[in-house]
């Protein structure tokens, strides 16, 4: 394909979305866009008490994000870009932490933000088994994440699968990295941006030797 514009990394919780964001903004000389999630005030809230602060944490995420992608959207479309979220997946929480009224709210809400936003030119999707993700998690040891359980982490996993296995706007590389590191291992990096190079329309499944 076309030398990418719009690069989108997305992933589970602990996958290694951001870190492999900034390595690509790097080395394809690109804006870098992340999420910042410790910004959101309600998620460490969530984490303790779901029931209560879910709404108000998706509804934070979704402004948030959306104020970004406007933003993305009105500068220079020819700009090279790399970023930590694809805005779409914003229902993939939303389904998953919400129900009832509260999900109606969300999507009331979520259908009265002004389109259109621009659509990326690749989304990589990294996936990992939820041992592996919960041993990353712990190894950041971020406080809004200590609550986080395993459980949870294979029903998010769960759904992304299910939300990508649908995925048709962008090209999609999905890639396997239980076993891989692309942020210490220059050579797995190097392998993935020639992944990235010949990426083709529709969906492509990459297996580094490493997780094989």
């Amino acid at each position: 394909m076309r030398e990418t514009r719009y690069i989108v990394v997305e992933g589970p919780i602990g996958v290694g979305k951001t870190s492999l964001a900034r390595r690509l903004a790097e080395a394809f000389e690109c804006e870098l866009v992340e999420e910042l999630a410790e910004a959101n005030p309600f998620l460490s809230r969530f984490y303790q008490d779901p029931d209560r602060f879910a709404l108000s944490t998706q509804l934070h995420f979704l402004l948030r994000r959306h104020h970004q992608q406007r933003a993305l959207a009105a500068g220079d479309p020819g700009r090279g870009v790399v970023a930590d979220y694809l805005f779409a997946k914003d229902q993939i929480f939303a389904e998953l932490n919400l129900e009832g009224e509260e999900l109606a709210i969300y999507r009331e809400v979520q259908g009265l933000l002004p389109r259109p936003l621009r659509e990326p030119d690749l989304v990589i999707c990294l996936e990992a088994r939820p041992d592996v993700l919960m041993r990353r998690l712990r190894k950041r040891n971020r406080n809004f994440e200590r609550q986080i359980t395993q459980a949870y982490l294979e029903a998010l996993i769960e759904a992304y699968r299910r939300f990508f296995h649908e995925y048709t706007r962008a090209p999609l590389l999905v890639v396997s990295c239980s076993a891989i590191d692309f942020v210490e291992q220059g050579s797995d990096l190097a392998d993935l941006i020639r992944e990235i190079r010949g990426m083709k329309q529709g969906v492509q499944h990459y297996i580094p030797l490493g997780s094989q």
